[in-house]
């Protein structure tokens, strides 16, 4: 990938998450009533805004964005998220659990840092995963929660992994596995449990 070109992706995921942050919202509950937002405000300037940032190790390419407020996600925010977070393998995009961002949320908030997760893998299509657990030696699961949309691999810098681990076991929020010598970390929204 040229400069150019990484310069022109940067440019377009930066545009997009301002439009995400100009977007309406979707509910996370949609069984409540939901209050309106100020149309004039910004997402980011509101007080229940909640961010996310993403640095992409295998594409290069980088998004900061506010994914949800209050009780609600931003629904161009989720779409842009969706792609970043594509099969990078073969560029099939899937859709991600919102529930995943949160969680991601609350790791960074319990590490105390607003570093972006640096991304080693999100949405696995079906044939990637095949592909990745006849090559691997074993380390893909044959039901991946990659392939739903419900798992991650990440890591932040200055942070250490064993720190990151514990922050997303602290949580109870789905599964975290541990791979210090691939350095990164799985965080899941399946069901709780460690390896």
């Amino acid at each position: 990938m040229t400069d150019a070109t990484r310069k022109a992706r940067r440019r377009f995921l930066h545009t997009t998450g301002t439009l995400a942050l100009a977007a309406g919202l979707m509910p996370l509950a949609p069984r409540r009533a939901q209050a309106s937002l100020p149309a004039n405000q910004s997402l980011a300037g509101l007080p229940n805004a909640r961010t996310l940032a993403f640095d992409h190790t295998h594409t290069g390419e980088r998004v900061s964005l506010v994914y949800a407020v209050g009780d609600r996600f931003v629904p161009d925010a989720l779409t842009t998220l969706n792609g970043f977070l594509r099969d990078h393998y073969s560029g099939k995009v899937g859709t991600i659990d919102p529930q995943l961002f949160d969680l991601l949320f609350q790791v960074r908030r319990e590490l105390g840092t607003d570093q972006p997760f640096q991304v080693i893998s999100g949405y696995r299509s079906p044939a990637t995963n095949s592909r990745l657990r006849s090559t691997r030696g074993g380390g893909v699961a044959k039901h991946s929660l990659h392939m739903d949309g419900k798992a991650i691999d990440i890591r932040l810098a200055g942070v250490s992994l064993a720190d990151v681990r514990d922050a997303a076991k602290s949580l109870q929020g789905g599964g975290v596995g541990y791979y210090e010598s691939d350095q990164f970390v799985h965080i899941d929204t399946g069901r709780v449990r460690y390896w």
